[in-house]
């Protein structure tokens, strides 16, 4: 094996890898290779994707730093070391700092009280009414909830119009899939290059940037105004190609991140009946509260839990805040990405150069055996770690999750549903209990799915 010179002669170890030997592993089984750099270097290494450097970091020290520094940029580092976002320059990439600024604005108002507690009714309508529809009461949780969460992620940041469209809805799931499929290190590396990959990305990106398109489009020329995403858009004022870009882009978090959490949420409480109860019980406090009803048979259970106010749903969920806490510290397999693009910085004592790429995996805090006893056991009733940034589920630092608000309330109100509707346990593709419990898997950093298929089983009160 050979070793790449990139002029760092006092940097962290190089790991003695070729080109081959980092950049196909960094993409495709990122987990286990920054495990492996560690266990070779110790604390910090780093490595080379093509021409450019990648420093990879560990420990508090250099977690606080990181998280804390103004001149690591999250865009640039997401840009060339993820990728797998629609590619559009000037709509979804290459955007400049204030059309970056207003498009978390408007993510923000997105996300006001008022338009939330307006949008609950629907997302509850649209999880019963997706719910009712799977056709077997055997299904595989990672597939049926980042669907789920995909409807009410275009609910939530597109329009009605959309959301209320079955087909459309499927068609651009499949395509954000396309995205994910079509990301490969030739795609994120050497975006000029005309490979199969990338041009696939291209297509399927154009097709989005279609969809969402035409529904603009079609807005505008009805002259109707509708309470939703894209009438806050449109009526702010906003570029066309803005307000194209904000959907595109956010609906990635619907496909992925709330999707992966929300699944292993539901897999989590399968597997845990005396917690499934707690949560259980926590739903119908809310509904005591809030929802009086005089006939209860007449009201379906998305409209009896639209009484509950959004404020109960957000300081009065303690058990619901804390399976989704812990769900996140074990199945959300992030790597933290940033560019410097200020002068030479040192992270925990080493020159990060202008320029050069930096990473700290999440796997150093959350599955941290000395912060987290057996780290991989989901318990929601572990105390709080102390220690700086000891948790960083939604981010930490100058870089937090601007969408926790909604994707907080997705997945409780998922949850709602599921724990009203029915029970529901684990089991294997043949129903029966499964000898061992899943493990989300690292290494696939997009969904996370374990390694051997599991399943969900609805019934009403029967338990493995």
């Amino acid at each position: 094996m050979r070793r790449s010179d990139d002029g760092l002669d006092n940097g962290p170890p190089l790991l003695p890898l070729s080109i081959l030997e980092t950049v196909w592993p960094f993409f495709s089984e990122r987990h286990s290779f920054i495990a492996q750099g560690f266990q070779f270097a110790g604390s910090i290494f780093r490595f080379k994707l093509l021409r450019d450097t990648v420093i990879v970091v560990s420990g508090e020290r250099a977690r606080t730093e990181f998280l804390t520094s103004k001149y690591l940029d999250i865009n640039e580092g997401f840009k060339v070391l993820s990728g797998a976002i629609p590619m559009l320059p000037g709509v979804t990439s290459n955007l400049n700092t204030g059309v970056i600024t207003l498009i978390h604005k408007r993510l923000s108002n997105a996300q006001s009280s008022e338009r939330l507690e307006n949008l609950i009714p629907y997302i509850l309508s649209d999880i019963d009414r997706a719910v009712t529809t799977w056709s077997s009461d055997l299904i595989d949780p990672f597939a049926a909830i980042p669907t789920l969460c995909f409807q009410t992620s275009v609910r939530c940041l597109a329009c009605h119009e959309l959301a209320d469209d079955a087909s459309l809805v499927g068609r651009l799931r499949v395509l954000y899939d396309k995205l994910d499929t079509s990301t490969t290190p030739a795609s994120v590396l050497l975006p000029w290059l005309p490979s199969p990959s990338m041009v696939t990305k291209l297509r399927a990106s154009k097709k989005v940037y279609d969809i969402i398109d035409g529904a603009i489009r079609a807005r505008l020329d009805s002259g109707i105004s509708r309470d939703d995403t894209l009438q806050m858009l449109i009526d702010s004022g906003d570029d066309k190609l803005i307000i194209v870009g904000f959907i595109m882009g956010l609906l990635v978090a619907g496909a992925r991140s709330t999707g992966t959490t929300a699944s292993w949420l539901v897999t989590f409480l399968a597997e845990d009946i005396e917690r499934r109860q707690k949560a259980r019980d926590e739903i119908h406090a809310l509904l005591s509260l809030h929802a009086y009803v005089i006939d209860n048979a007449k009201e379906s259970v998305a409209e009896l839990l639209s009484a509950i106010p959004l404020e109960a749903w957000e300081k009065g969920t303690p058990v619901l805040d804390k399976l989704i806490r812990e769900t996140l510290r074990i199945a959300q397999p992030h790597a933290a990405m940033r560019r410097n693009m200020g002068p030479d910085i040192y992270v925990d004592g080493t020159c990060v150069p202008s320029g050069s790429y930096i990473v700290y995996p999440f796997s150093d805090v959350h599955l941290n055996s000395q912060l987290y006893v057996d780290p991989w056991r989901f318990d929601p009733d572990r105390a709080q770690v102390e220690g700086k940034y000891s948790y960083v589920g939604w981010g930490g630092g100058t870089t937090v999750c601007l969408g926790q608000r909604l994707a907080k309330l997705e997945m409780k109100l998922i949850l709602a549903i599921l724990l009203l509707r029915s029970d529901f346990t684990l089991v294997d593709r043949n129903g029966n209990c499964p000898t061992s419990a899943p493990r989300p898997n690292w290494n696939d950093h997009l969904h996370c799915k374990p390694t051997k298929a599991c399943f969900v089983r609805f019934d009403e009160h029967k338990n493995c």
